[in-house]
């Protein structure tokens, strides 16, 4: 079987690439096969992410093995597209360059059966341009975790922190000692 996918990029534009790619093919083939479709030169690793029906990440899947005991860690290249998504489990985002963290949504759109004289993967359709830098990623503290101090509010002002003044340490011994 042939499974179509729709790949995303995390923009305010609509970018996205339309793939059909074999079911027993690999997460690397799949990854390869966008890699191409986006323009990418292919020098920088990737990782798929499950995820739930609302993109919610779950398992990360890399491109190489990072491990601390090799062979340990499973790869892209030790699942098949089969094995990971079906009519079911249709979603998985693919970041690719994690100094740029160029962000994929990746969707199984339909499933079908191979067209012969087909060469697979194969880019069906491509929408937009791809923009000169990925798309910044707020990785701060939610709205609603802007203070996160604000739970240890108390009842300390300037004058109770006199406590921790100077004068406390002047007969202390660390200071004739050399801490460089």
């Amino acid at each position: 079987m042939v499974y179509k996918f729709r790949v995303i990029l995390d923009a305010e534009e609509d970018i996205f690439r339309d793939i059909a790619i074999l079911e027993e093919d690999t997460l690397e083939d799949l990854h390869n096969a966008i890699v191409n479709a986006f323009g990418f030169d292919g020098l920088e690793p990737g990782s798929f992410y499950t995820c739930d029906d609302d993109w919610v990440q779950d398992e990360e899947i890399p491109l190489f093995d990072t491990g601390d005991t090799p062979g340990e860690q499973k790869t892209m290249a030790d699942y098949t597209l089969n094995t990971i998504l079906t009519e079911e489990e249709t979603k998985i985002i693919y970041v690719y360059d994690f100094l740029n963290m160029w962000t994929f949504f990746v969707e199984l759109a339909a499933v079908e059966e191979p067209e012969s004289g087909v060469a697979y993967p194969d880019l069906l359709f491509a929408h937009g341009e791809m923009p000169a830098s990925s798309q910044d990623h707020a990785f701060g503290a939610e709205e609603e975790q802007d203070d996160l101090y604000g739970e240890f509010d108390d009842d300390y002002d300037d004058e109770d922190l006199d406590m921790f003044n100077d004068e406390g340490f002047e007969d202390s011994s660390f200071d004739d000692h050399n801490w460089n």
